[in-house]
């Protein structure tokens, strides 16, 4: 018999809060390679495979609750995360300062692991560890920015603490300023200052953040709709962490040629319903455009020709991609999934040191928009090398519109391709090419334009909340009950 663990929520806060930066890159590298295989069916005879993973349920009631049942696999176990979100506000950045606090759609519930024989080993409060696990797999695109200085935060919910959290723990000796942008001063905005400023001094040094000034806006400020302006202009991520259903800002500020000369990662985590939406659609757009010949010779940052997702059915599920594709210029190959490329990228920068595959130059925009006489940016030619390299998925029950971009280049980053044109796996290695193409990758993931829309899997809390029960054993934390 398996012994169970269980943890409530001061528990599961008290072990969260402590962990060290090499705790949370363990936990980083776990959920890497669930995500990996999740996406790209790397090994199928490992239960993360997507064709694998039992597809979440929705509730939805009379009074405006939604209920997740979230069921998920892996070779380590069987999870099972139930979760009521309250009923989403309406447009939260514009309502009446003086109206009284609206219940926003903070995630209650619990995720209950099992080992592979269906025997339960862990029971889990899973407020805080959504809000954690979600942030987590976001930081898998945050560490890899070069040198971030300004960070734009829209709400102050747990959310925003852990995405801010994890940021300042891997870059907090760069970061200057975190600016929060908010419906209004709230107990929820008090809690997000508390949690991040009560830090310890010692773990403020050791991670670089002792300086870091925070500001909030709201929309009662007279110059909010400036502030918010130039903020946004000025930041190097862009965190959206609220359950809008109203864009919350004007994608012009970001689409307009002033706009488009800074690279920015874009990351929206708080829509999760195709009525809601964050992230201006035009602002996706505006990144899977392919950029031919033009008239005009612009620096901007490099784009991707791409939109990042944790998981291929946000197409259908938050009003960003809906609206977008119901625009007709986003397509399901225009969408990737997170797991398809960040092994690629790891594997890159194991053989590459930081400091001569990046260029530290300060001028923020190396590359020009394509002149007169047709030639195409770089930009163009990694878009290309998303669309030219990927290839329908061998697996038969997966959606036909799913593609695997880079999930050709093995786990380890081997450079054999499976060719979309020839028969079976080429056995030459295209060193030159496949050399080019993840260098690309590496500058787009580092200092382009990235967008990054999740909406949540269960695989991702089956295997961070297997690794908190670890840990919480380990470390005396919960209650514990042997041959349960």
């Amino acid at each position: 018999m398996s012994s169970l663990t269980i943890l409530n929520d001061t528990e599961v806060k008290s072990l969260l809060h402590n962990l060290h930066r090499e705790e949370v890159e363990a936990l980083q590298k776990t959920l890497r390679d669930a995500l990996y295989e999740y996406s790209t069916n790397a090994n199928k005879d490992k239960e993360e495979c997507s064709f694998q993973q039992p597809e979440r349920q929705q509730l939805d009631r009379n009074n405006g609750t939604t209920t997740l049942f979230m069921p998920s696999t892996s070779s380590a176990g069987i999870g099972m995360k139930v979760v009521t979100l309250g009923a989403p506000r309406n447009a939260p950045l514009n309502d009446d300062p003086d109206a009284p606090e609206l219940k926003k759609p903070t995630p209650r519930g619990s995720l209950t692991l099992f080992n592979n024989e269906g025997q339960p080993t862990g029971f889990v409060n899973a407020e805080e560890l959504t809000a954690f696990r979600t942030a987590l797999a976001s930081s898998l695109l945050i560490v890899r920015r070069h040198k971030p200085k300004e960070v734009v935060v829209f709400g102050a919910g747990k959310q925003a603490f852990w995405h801010v959290r994890l940021t300042l723990m891997f870059h907090g000796a760069t970061i200057e300023r975190i600016n929060i942008i908010n419906h209004r001063f709230s107990e929820t905005s008090r809690d997000f200052y508390k949690g991040l400023l009560g830090t310890d001094e010692l773990t403020k040094r050791r991670e670089g953040w002792q300086s870091v000034k925070f500001g909030m806006i709201t929309p009662s400020y007279n110059e909010y709709d400036r502030m918010t302006r130039d903020q946004i202009r000025n930041a190097d991520i862009i965190f959206c962490t609220t359950p809008s259903t109203e864009v919350l800002f004007d994608h012009t500020i970001l689409t307009n040629p002033s706009g488009r000369v800074k690279g920015r990662l874009i990351i929206g985590v708080g829509s999760f319903k195709p009525h809601m939406i964050e992230i201006p659609p035009e602002i996706l757009l505006q990144a899977v455009k392919l950029h031919g010949a033009g008239h005009h010779f612009r620096k901007r940052a490099i784009e991707g020709g791409v939109v990042l997702v944790d998981t291929i059915n946000a197409l259908g599920e938050t009003g960003e991609l809906t609206r977008a594709r119901a625009d007709g210029n986003l397509h399901a190959n225009n969408v990737i999934e997170i797991g398809e490329i960040v092994m690629v990228e790891e594997s890159y920068h194991q053989n590459n040191d930081d400091s001569s595959a990046i260029d530290d130059s300060s001028d923020p925009t190396p590359f020009d928009e394509p002149s007169p006489t047709g030639a195409k940016s770089p930009s163009s030619s990694l878009a290309l090398a998303f669309r030219e390299q990927s290839f329908e998925s061998t697996n038969s029950s997966k959606s036909p519109s799913r593609k695997s971009s880079f999930s050709n280049i093995s786990r380890r980053g081997s450079r054999v391709f499976k060719s979309r044109r020839g028969s079976g796996v080429s056995d030459a290695p295209l060193k030159k090419k496949v050399s080019k193409e993840e260098e690309e990758l590496s500058q787009w993931l580092h200092k382009g334009n990235v967008i990054y829309k999740s909406v949540g899997l269960g695989l991702m809390d089956l295997v961070v909340g297997t690794e908190v029960v670890r840990m919480a054993k380990e470390k005396g934390i919960g209650a514990t009950f042997k041959d349960f």
